[in-house]
């Protein structure tokens, strides 16, 4: 039998690895107390423009650390399902 543990990828410093910015970094965290981060939400939180907004959370999107539901202004960032 084998038991396997596997570590929060989504912690500050775990974050800070893959080379995110302080904003996605914040941006995750979020999606993770929250259960998702939509565009407004990050602008808020962060204070960036549209544009900015729209790349960074498309990197996140990229990168797996989010997944993409819904399309327009119903777009929902999601932190996809542990082990995934």
């Amino acid at each position: 039998m084998r038991v396997t543990f596997w570590k929060d990828p989504y912690t500050p410093e775990q974050l800070k690895k893959q080379g995110l910015n302080e904003r996605q970094i914040k941006a995750v965290l979020y999606a993770k107390e929250k259960g998702s981060i939509t565009n407004r939400d990050y602008r808020s939180l962060t204070g960036v423009s549209d544009e900015t907004t729209r790349q960074e959370l498309a990197q996140l999107a990229s990168q797996g650390l989010l997944q993409v539901h819904g399309k327009g202004r119903a777009t929902r960032y999601v932190l996809p399902k542990f082990g995934d």
